[in-house]
């Protein structure tokens, strides 16, 4: 899934071939990318674009004079740049393609979703806080006035785990599966523990975990072709998809807790004191 990192590459990346370029045709191809209907997507045609946002896990086109077209890419979504679009009319059909914006110039982007689980979304809206996704957000853990106390705050009384707690997008913004087993390890803070149980010292400890391992993710990704984004996310990470790999911080086994619909990495020795952490799924299998 792409998080905050990728989508602020994909941000820069489209700033610099959008803005100031019209759109002279946006094609859906799965409606079911379409989560607005009113006003329609033929309303962005025959504006420019006038500059390139994100929210969280959110990209948002905006339009002079005309509407944003913001979009969630979800799990299995991305964006492809094209220098010259076909010049056929895309055919619905079962093909990762959902949509297509067409410039002025020729150039433009597809939104394709791989899998079966289409969760990939499109709005068309006047304002980007009429989309309920972006309404919800927390702070985004980029910015200037996101300070350790603004982050002490967050954690506060909260009684999740650390896990689950980094991965709501309502109590911080951007940040999914992937960048918070990366934030984890480098705090080397155990998935389970209880956000309410940190201390002074582990919560400046994580904010600065936070912090660091987020921009430097940006940075690696700043000024990477929209279509490398994927490999360079990948190449990056410390634990999260390295399960049975060595740890490069300590050279101990890289493990895995798996549930229904996702799963997470750790190293016992940063993170748990050596003990291996207990993997329900795993378990139910041995019974």
């Amino acid at each position: 899934m792409p998080e905050l990192p990728e989508v602020e590459a994909l941000r820069d990346f489209l700033t610099e071939h959008l803005t100031g370029r019209e759109i002279v045709r946006v094609l859906p191809v799965a409606i079911s990318v379409l989560k607005t209907y009113d006003p329609p997507l033929t309303a962005l045609e025959g504006h420019r674009v006038a500059g390139v946002h994100r929210y969280g896990k959110f990209l948002d086109v905006e339009t002079a004079g005309g509407p944003h077209l913001v979009t969630h890419l979800a799990r299995a979504g991305w964006l492809h740049w094209k220098d010259s679009l076909p010049s056929g009319l895309p055919r619905p059909g079962k093909g990762p393609l959902a949509l297509r914006v067409a410039l002025e110039t020729g150039a433009g982007f597809d939104l394709t979703e791989a899998g079966t689980q289409k969760r990939l979304a499109v709005y068309v809206v006047s304002d980007p806080e009429q989309v309920p996704g972006v309404a919800r957000l927390g702070p985004d853990p980029l910015a200037d006035d996101f300070d350790e106390a603004r982050f002490a705050a967050l954690l506060d009384g909260e009684r999740r785990q650390l896990k689950g707690a980094l991965r709501d997008q309502s109590l911080i913004a951007g940040v999914g599966n992937a960048y918070s087993d990366e934030v984890l390890h480098a705090a080397r803070m155990s998935p389970f523990k209880l956000a309410a149980s940190l201390t002074d010292e582990e919560t400046a400890r994580l904010y600065a975990a936070l912090r660091v391992t987020l921009t430097e993710a940006v940075e690696r990704s700043r000024g990477v072709a929209a279509g490398r984004l994927k490999a360079e996310k990948k190449s990056g990470l410390r634990v999260h998809g390295r399960t049975g790999e060595p740890c490069p911080v300590c050279g101990d086994t890289v493990r895995e807790v798996s549930f229904s619909d996702s799963s997470l990495q750790y190293c016992p020795t940063c993170q748990t004191g050596g003990r291996p952490l207990a993997d329900r799924r795993m378990s139910r299998l041995l019974k």
